[in-house]
């Protein structure tokens, strides 16, 4: 458990600051923001660190546990839809390449919120997932010793 622990707020603190450094949340003398930071990027910010902490815990194996299936790429999807969401629109050199300046402060810029919602959405799936296919592992190794088979219907 303490393993666990500490590799959740590892993660969480790596995934804090690299979000957080990019996208000129956190200052720093190697990047300057150029649009000032909204109110709800500090807490979609802190949120996607959490959760993706959170999901890093769940990889630590228990040894008593057989290993759960992952879900996908749900978690690295989620962290960068964040990095998107809390950036700044004209700073993204992928979204000035691809809209313009005034592209990327008229129809990205808007869309940043819709963004940070998906992002959160899908970090909060991949931990549920995550955490249901732990706990069914783990309930399936303390009822029985051996797997029961499955049967296909064809």
């Amino acid at each position: 458990m303490t393993r666990r622990l500490l590799v959740g707020i590892t993660a969480a603190v790596v995934v804090g600051l690299a979000i957080g450094i990019p996208t000129g949340i956190i200052q720093t003398p190697w990047y300057t923001r150029m649009t000032p930071v909204l109110w709800w990027n500090y807490p979609v910010w802190a949120l996607s660190a959490l959760l993706s902490g959170a999901l890093a815990a769940t990889f630590v194996r228990d040894p008593s546990v057989p290993v759960p299936t992952t879900e996908g790429g749900k978690t690295f999807v989620g962290t960068m839809l964040s990095l998107f969401a809390v950036g700044c629109p004209i700073c993204n050199k992928l979204v000035v390449l691809a809209l313009g300046v005034s592209g990327a402060l008229n129809w990205f810029a808007p869309v940043q919120p819709l963004l940070a919602v998906a992002s959160l959405g899908l970090l909060a799936y991949a931990l549920w997932a995550r955490r249901r296919t732990s706990l069914t592992c783990r309930l399936r190794s303390a009822g029985s010793s051996t797997p029961e088979p499955v049967s296909r219907s064809t």
